[in-house]
């Protein structure tokens, strides 16, 4: 009796799985997927862009900039004085070279302000700028 105990507790400890490697797996994985994705930018506020027939999606749009109904100006979520707009496009600009600027301008805002950011990205010497819109 005591004999098929001893042999019963050896066949049950050789049918365990160890799933050690397997999470190792799933962290790594895990750890890749965190690294490589790409995160969405936003400006910071919710823009009513105007449609557009031509419209076309930016791949690379890393600096937007949003403009609201009252001209006020959004740059990563905090709204920005115009005459800082300038700077701040040169920060972003600096962390990501090969980045475009897009403009969210809310088709209640002032075409003036919209001039001046754009202004302001070319002075912070960004030439590939982008107006956004909606498609029809």
């Amino acid at each position: 009796m005591r004999r098929a105990l001893g042999k019963l507790q050896t066949e049950e400890e050789e049918s365990d799985i160890d799933l050690t490697p397997m999470l190792d797996v799933v962290f790594i994985m895990l750890i890749f997927f965190i690294v490589t994705a790409s995160f969405v930018k936003e400006a910071g506020i919710d823009v009513n862009k105007p449609e557009a027939t031509t419209a076309v999606m930016k791949e690379r749009a890393n600096i937007l900039v949003a403009i609201d109904s009252r001209n006020q100006i959004w740059i990563d979520k905090r709204q920005v004085d115009p005459r800082s707009v300038r700077a701040n496009i040169e920060r972003l600009h600096a962390e990501n070279p090969q980045g475009t600027v897009v403009i969210q301008a809310d088709k209640d805002s002032k075409n003036e302000r919209l001039v001046q950011v754009m202004d302001a990205a070319r002075a912070a010497g960004v030439y590939n700028v982008a107006i956004a819109a909606n498609e029809r």
